[in-house]
């Protein structure tokens, strides 16, 4: 995973997001995020790219027993750290394209807009899909495939004006470099076979797949995101021993 989010000048720009400063209320795709936890009482949770820390602190608050937060960002991880005060949640370095842990580990893995920056996503479900326990629920978001297929993730102007949103190199897939928030970003486009596939591959049953679209305002005002789809929320579960998944 990048090291952009330790860039000074990136960092203090990414604070001044509205998920920066709002948490998960100023998240755009919560509201759909949010119903596909399963129940956290009692759970092992592992978030990969955990950021600020604030899926970590929501599953405590939701009664998990114990939270892993991965972050490769020395930054975010401070400022996750500045922000908890709970001895259930713990926070750790790590690179989402090598990070394991033995097998069963955890029984739910929710990840917010990190898997992007991880090119080989067959070998991160796959560990994933080990180190989850039995019935256990992997949960995370995604940028859509549409969204960064083209590579710049900006819009572009018909000639009769018109924005629309360039799709182009659907199925090449590989590394992207966008400006984001100022800076050079580099990401990984994977299309959405590749991306259930891999789910699929893991060992996990697929249990949604969602494209958020944002609140009703938004699709009323037809707010960027609502014309163009910008994230995939996928929820994959492991089959239970001995029986049908939790």
């Amino acid at each position: 995973m990048t090291n952009t989010y330790d860039n000074p000048e990136f960092f203090a720009a990414y604070a001044k997001m509205t998920r920066s400063q709002e948490g998960l209320a100023g998240a755009g795709e919560w509201p759909d995020f949010q119903p596909l936890l399963p129940a956290l009482t009692g759970k092992r949770v592992l978030d990969l790219g955990c950021g600020y820390g604030w899926h970590c602190r929501y599953a405590v608050e939701h009664g998990a027993a114990s939270v892993l937060g991965i972050d490769n960002s020395q930054r975010m991880l401070d400022e996750a750290a500045r922000r908890t005060n709970d001895s259930r949640i713990r926070y750790a370095r790590g690179d989402l394209a090598t990070f394991d842990r033995p097998a069963a580990s955890f029984d739910v893995v929710i990840s917010s807009l990190a898997f992007h920056y991880v090119q080989d996503l067959t070998g991160l479900f796959a560990r994933i899909g080990t180190m989850l326990a039995p019935g256990g629920t992997l949960l995370f978001t995604i940028e859509h495939p549409l969204f960064t297929a083209e590579g710049h993730e900006q819009w572009v102007e018909t000639k009769a004006g018109e924005p629309v949103w360039p799709v182009d190199r659907y199925f090449d897939e590989g590394l992207r470099t966008t400006t984001f928030l100022g800076q050079p970003v580099p990401k990984y486009h994977h299309t959405l076979q590749t991306i259930v596939s891999a789910v699929l591959g893991a060992g996990l049953t697929l249990e949604a797949l969602v494209e958020p679209q944002g609140s009703a305002a938004d699709r009323a005002d037809r707010a960027p995101w609502t014309r163009a789809p910008m994230m995939l929320i996928v929820r994959g579960d492991k089959p239970a021993v001995g029986g049908p998944h939790a």
